[in-house]
């Protein structure tokens, strides 16, 4: 159900609890106008006496609560006495004076819930019977001409009513269609939903393998070459015996070294990190935090937020690859007496903030990534959409600096 229909809903709920308590005021008003002064006292205290009766059976019918909207709109037998009764006080005080066809006409809104299906169209004859005779010039009729007009005026407001109970009925089939076309496109999101989280899962695992074949090309390509050339270098030196020779060769194969060694700290960033081996995301990261807080002399705190879920592999691997390159870049420059780590699950996606109370930058002028530095920034922010998530900074100059990493939860595979 939409807002519209809700609204709509709700007002029709007000109209059926308030309507009969505004149409009684507003025939007592003109009843009490019109009357004559000349009325006998006992026909006053009639009509008070009736007036009073159908006040008591609102309030009565108010107060019970057999019309609130979790009892639902089935007809029941204390629906079906209620409208009787109020017809028959109608009846009685439109006889008395025509003007309470006000409250006569009430019976023409809720006949539909309050009554069997069977006598529906009789109380709705009756409440017609009511107001045609109100409408007549008041009860009992006197003359033929008062007949002629009150037959014209009761298929006039039962033809009114057949109108009516039409379109209602029409409302309802388009109400009930309607609710019936949402919930098939709800259950065709949550599978289309489904379907998406599966085919998004299926491209990080194929991501997954991309990647590691990608390293085990470039571990072959690189360090192994790298080695093979130190052993080539290393060779050439055991078997010359020109030590100018040999101290070259030696510069070359410590050069090759220092060269492999960096290759090997940049693949290795790459690979599955071994504080996932045995603990899940959350104990994992408390761990690094504390044990960075320790080495750093720094107050670093870590706080869980939610229930915890076991996540991929490679989500899990990604937020935590994140807070060690952030706490990396905390100590190196930010110079923060306090880091905060805070991981949130929060229904279908998990949130991952790390503050400091450090120097801070300007993130106008961020300077380009060094050979010898590390991920940086941009290597968290890639990290981060590799699996379809985002990283937002905040910083200024002396402010410290917030980071959040947005990723969607996508659970273990058991």
């Amino acid at each position: 159900m939409t807002v519209e229909d809700s609204q709509i809903e709700r007002r029709w709920e007000q109209l059926h609890t308030w309507g009969p308590y505004g149409f009684l005021g507003i025939s007592i008003v003109l009843g009490v106008v019109s009357a004559d002064p000349h009325t006998a006292q006992a026909e006053w205290f009639t009509a008070w006496s009736l007036v009073g009766a159908a006040v008591v059976l609102q309030l009565w019918w108010h107060a019970t609560g057999f019309r609130r909207p979790d009892r639902g709109r089935t007809p029941s037998p204390a629906g079906t006495a209620y409208y009787v009764v109020r017809w028959a006080l109608a009846f009685v005080l439109t006889w008395l004076s025509p003007f309470f066809a006000f409250y006569a006409a009430t019976g023409y809104m809720d006949a539909d819930e309050l009554l069997p299906r069977r006598w529906r169209r009789l109380g709705l004859l009756a409440s017609a019977v009511t107001v045609a005779g109100a409408q007549t010039g008041g009860m009992p009729l006197r003359n033929v001409l008062q007949w002629l007009l009150f037959a014209v005026l009761l298929a006039a407001n039962s033809a009114l009513q057949v109108g009516i109970a039409h379109l209602n009925d029409q409302e309802k089939q388009r109400t009930r269609e309607r609710t019936e076309t949402i919930a098939a496109l709800r259950q065709a999101l949550d599978e289309n939903a489904a379907l998406h989280a599966q085919l998004l899962l299926q491209a990080r695992e194929a991501g997954v393998a991309d990647e590691r074949r990608r390293l085990a090309a470039e571990i072959h390509d690189t360090i192994a070459q790298g080695l093979a050339g130190i052993i080539a270098q290393l060779q050439v030196v055991i078997n010359t015996p020109d030590p100018e020779v040999a101290e070259e060769h030696v510069g070359r194969a410590l050069a090759l070294a220092r060269h492999s060694l960096g290759e090997a700290r940049r693949s290795v960033h790459n690979l599955a990190p071994v504080a996932l081996e045995h603990d899940g995301l959350p104990e994992a990261l408390r761990k690094t935090v504390a044990e960075w807080g320790e080495r750093t002399d720094t107050r670093a705190d870590f706080t869980l937020t939610g229930t915890a879920e076991q996540l991929h592999e490679e989500v899990a691997a990604t937020l935590l690859r994140i807070v060690q390159e952030a706490l990396s870049n905390a100590a190196r420059h930010a110079h923060a007496s306090r880091v905060g780590v805070t991981l949130s699950y929060l229904g279908e996606e998990v949130i991952l903030d790390i503050r400091d109370d450090g120097t801070g930058f300007d993130l106008l002028t961020v300077p380009a990534r060094s050979r010898a530095g590390g991920f940086g920034l941009d290597g968290m922010r890639a990290r981060a959409e590799r699996i379809a998530g985002s990283l937002t900074v905040e910083s200024e100059p002396g402010l410290g600096t917030a980071l959040s990493a947005r990723v969607p939860l996508v659970r273990h595979d058991n």
